[in-house]
Formats: structure tokens, C-alpha cells, sequence
């Protein structure tokens, strides 16, 4: 599974929010600069192309949909970002968000709460 660009996610995001879309549905979504048509096309079928997304066709017509779920999609990036900046820790990357005032204290605690009730 190839990284989506920050472009791809947005499309993706929005994919897998309506579950299907025509092309000028998931423009309709796009909030401040939408892209042009074509281009949002052009991105709907390279994520096709990367195997993100499936359609049905309806004449001329491509209704698409996700292939891929977003819980699928998540777990495999959020593994590779903590194994590439994070040294495979976990507790570095929740002590980055606590340096960074990403995270409170009580998050934290409900962290820790999750995480002995697994015990």
C-alpha cells in the first residue's frame, strides 16, 4: 500500500465519510480552495490506481468508494510514523504531545485509566 499524498487523504477522508461518491459529490465537500474538477479527477483515479479506492460505472458515469478502511488505513501509517520518528516507543510519541501541550493531564490519566482496565 503505497503513502497517500496530503491531497489523497483529504479525498480520503471525505470518501469515507459519504461511503459513495460521484466526483462532484466529494467537490461539493471540499471547504476554502477546491481543486478543479479534472484534478480531483485525475486524484480519485490515482488513488483507484493505488488500490484506495473501487467505482461502479453508470454509463460514463464512476461512482467510487474506499477499499480501504480508514481504521486499516490509520493503523498502518501511525505504526510507520512511530517506527520511522518515534523509535518504535509509544512513550516517545505521548511525550512528544506532552512537551508539545498537545495533551493535558487529564487525557493522560484517562490514558493510563484505559490501559490498567485492559489488565
Amino acid at each position: 500500500m503505497q503513502k497517500l499524498t496530503n491531497k489523497e487523504e483529504e479525498v480520503m477522508i471525505i470518501l469515507w465519510r459519504l461511503k459513495k461518491a460521484f466526483v462532484k459529490d466529494i467537490l461539493a465537500e471540499f471547504k476554502g480552495n477546491k481543486p478543479h474538477y479534472n484534478t480531483l479527477s485525475t486524484i480519485v483515479r490515482n488513488l483507484e490506481d493505488k488500490g484506495y479506492v473501487s467505482h461502479e460505472a453508470f454509463g460514463n458515469t464512476h461512482r467510487y468508494y474506499p477499499v480501504i478502511s480508514k481504521e486499516e488505513y490509520r493503523k498502518r501509517y501511525v505504526n510507520s510514523t512511530i517506527a520511522n520518528f518515534y523509535d518504535n516507543s509509544y512513550k516517545s510519541l505521548v511525550s512528544f504531545f506532552a512537551k508539545e501541550e498537545k495533551i493535558s493531564v487529564e487525557e493522560l490519566k484517562e490514558i493510563i485509566a484505559l490501559i490498567e482496565s485492559k489488565k
